[in-house]
């Protein structure tokens, strides 16, 4: 009965989709490249700025309905006209609508095993779809509670109607993220193309190179933060005539994006940067309106992140949390041994030319670099492409700059002295360093033929037959290298769902199950679960944060070995033992005391007099 309402809810869920796409389209005219990523956009900051004021349930509903309520008007006024339904499709969308269907199919099968989801990501998506309500201080399931809540709400409001199960939450970032790349395509002007569109397919493919540490197979935002700023960009570029309505588009997608992680303002800021450039290159800083379109969108953009700064400093008044500012981690302080050591080891790991990241910048400046020599003495055109490179070189200085005073600054000194999440703070700049020279490229591109579309019949369009013959052989070798890397992307994330049963999480969930509590209510027992510390699963709290999702408990410890004249006073101050792996030492014991068969599972601890007694659940 659950699975068949969760069923229709989520067809509800689709037409309200549809509803503020068809709205967008007939009141604003935009390219369908950009709706989509438009509509869940604006969906997200509505749902933040409701959490923000604690209506998040009563909010979705009425989110949920105002979209049907605008699907059936459409659908009325379409019936009323007598128009019939149109299925058309060209065949970038078809290739598009078909690679993603693939993506998302085999996305369904994959299940959360990222360390991060288990701290935060998937955690604070339970609380939220548990409550109702954005984590308070007394959160104590919640340890990084400054965290932004961008991404987080648009999930909820899917999975407030869809379900809870982690393939729903995958799907719904899954929607954010493929909506993003078909915003990057709105950069091609001329949709006759294909060429165009085959080489944007392929260089945008190769992004996911670098995205292996932040695959979609799991609820991290790292990947997002740069394909959402390269949407803006391509937002910004096709409507640099029509400011007005590139704001428009812009306004939801760097709101969102300034509460999607704290570094997300940085991304953001090179959206909003490049708006203001681009007014102010079209000559079109005479036009006050447009002006002010351009600062109101900047302001507008930046409320999200007043309105989280403001709950901070409100609601969270005087509870600590990670990386708070400079003035916490002052206080803990760094010497100038370990400064030293974090910079070294910073400009080491920088310049490592066999990391993906810098192996990354290196390609794609040589690439750069070479097609702008190539366009120049070769075609004899003048690519803007070089000019681009070197904004981006400047943007990937100062963002690397950024870094590294994070963990000079803010970053606590056992996480800054290994450089915690250096790998994936620097895929995010990479991919967005990459991006931005894929979508110049196409941009330059479009810009080389020797005829506009529309300027001569189609037959014509081509200066000779030899540059026919070109153009359909890059399409083939577009097509085939996309193909191909896309294909390994899809083993490689068919490979992870196939492996699933070798994980952690599984192991967890297998003896403990999913547990949600009407109302959100946690569990306040104390458990202690056992496990070998392998990849140092336990020292490194994998196993006790994958505990805490599952049981939905803030209490609990882990631990890999037990001390015999220790074990009754250790046990005595829990309320549940969780086995998750046995080995011959804990069977043992465990035999000898307590005069039991050790083997996976939850035993519950009593006291019978002075002897403590397991019970198997």
């Amino acid at each position: 009965m659950l699975s068949l309402l969760q069923f229709v809810m989520g067809v509800l869920l689709i037409i309200s989709f549809v509803g503020y796409m068809q709205f967008v389209r007939k009141v604003l005219s935009l390219r369908w490249e950009f709706i989509p990523i438009f509509v869940f956009s604006a969906i997200a900051c509505i749902v933040f700025f409701i959490g923000l004021v604690g209506q998040l349930f009563i909010g979705s509903i009425v989110v949920l309905i105002i979209g049907l309520l605008l699907f059936r008007d459409t659908l009325a006024q379409a019936v009323r006209l007598g128009a019939k339904p149109q299925f058309m499709f060209s065949l970038f969308q078809l290739s598009f609508l078909g690679g993603t269907f693939i993506f998302l199919l085999i996305l369904f099968q994959n299940e959360l095993t990222h360390y991060d989801n288990f701290s935060h990501w998937a955690i604070v998506l339970k609380q939220m779809l548990s409550t109702n309500e954005f984590p308070t201080p007394d959160s104590d399931l919640i340890d990084f509670k400054n965290y932004p809540l961008g991404t987080s709400s648009f999930i909820y409001y899917v999975c407030r109607f869809m379900g809870h199960a982690q393939s729903t939450m995958l799907l719904a970032q899954a929607l954010l993220i493929f909506s993003c790349f078909y915003a990057m395509f709105g950069v091609v002007s001329e949709k006759k193309r294909f060429l165009l569109y085959a080489f944007l397919g392929f260089g945008l493919s190769t992004l996911s190179f670098f995205n292996l540490t932040i695959r979609i197979t799991n609820l991290l935002v790292d990947f997002l933060l740069p394909i959402y700023a390269l949407a803006i960009l391509a937002a910004i570029y096709q409507y640099r005539h029509d400011l007005k309505r590139a704001c428009i588009i812009v306004l939801p997608l760097a709101g969102v994006l300034t509460v999607i992680k704290s570094t997300g303002v940085i991304f953001a800021a090179i959206g909003l940067i490049f708006l203001l450039y681009t007014w102010l290159r079209n000559k079109q800083r005479s036009n006050w309106k447009i002006g002010l379109a351009v600062f109101g969108t900047i302001g507008g953009a930046l409320l999200p992140y007043f309105g989280w700064s403001w709950r901070m400093a409100t609601v969270f008044q005087g509870v600590d949390n990670k990386f708070e500012g400079a003035g916490s981690a002052l206080k803990a302080g760094k010497t100038a041994e370990q400064k030293w050591e974090i910079l070294t080891l910073f400009l080491k790991s920088s310049i490592d030319i066999t990391t993906r990241p810098v192996i990354g910048i290196v390609l794609f400046q040589l690439v750069a670099i070479a097609a702008s020599i190539v366009a120049y003495t070769v075609l004899k055109k003048k690519w803007n492409l070089w000019k681009v490179l070197i904004a981006l070189n400047v943007v990937l200085l100062l963002y690397y700059a950024g870094i590294l005073a994070l963990y000079l600054f803010s970053m606590p000194v056992d996480e800054a002295v290994r450089l915690a999440g250096f790998e994936r703070y620097a895929s995010s700049i990479v991919v967005l360093f990459a991006g931005g020279l894929v979508l110049c490229a196409a941009v330059d591109i479009e810009r080389s033929f020797h005829y506009r579309i529309g300027e001569v019949p189609d037959f014509k369009s081509f200066k000779s037959v030899q540059s026919k013959g070109h153009y359909q052989k890059g399409i083939i070798a577009c097509m085939a290298l996309a193909g191909t890397i896309l294909l390994s992307e899809y083993n490689g994330m068919a490979s992870i769902a196939n492996s699933y049963d070798t994980t952690l999480p599984y192991k967890i969930h297998a003896v403990t199950g999913d547990r949600w509590y009407a109302g959100g209510q946690e569990d306040t027992q104390r458990y202690l679960f056992y496990g070998s510390d392998r990849d140092q699963q336990v020292t490194n709290y994998y196993m006790q944060y994958v505990g805490k999702y599952f049981l939905y408990a803030p209490h609990v410890d882990g631990i890999v070995l037990f001390y015999e004249d220790n074990m009754d006073n250790l046990l005595s101050n829990y309320d549940y033992l969780v086995v998750v792996e046995t080995d011959l030492n804990a069977k043992y014991l465990l035999k000898k005391h307590y005069g039991i068969d050790m083997q996976e599972g939850i035993y519950k601890i009593t006291r019978s007099g002075e002897q403590i007694v397991l019970t198997l659940t």
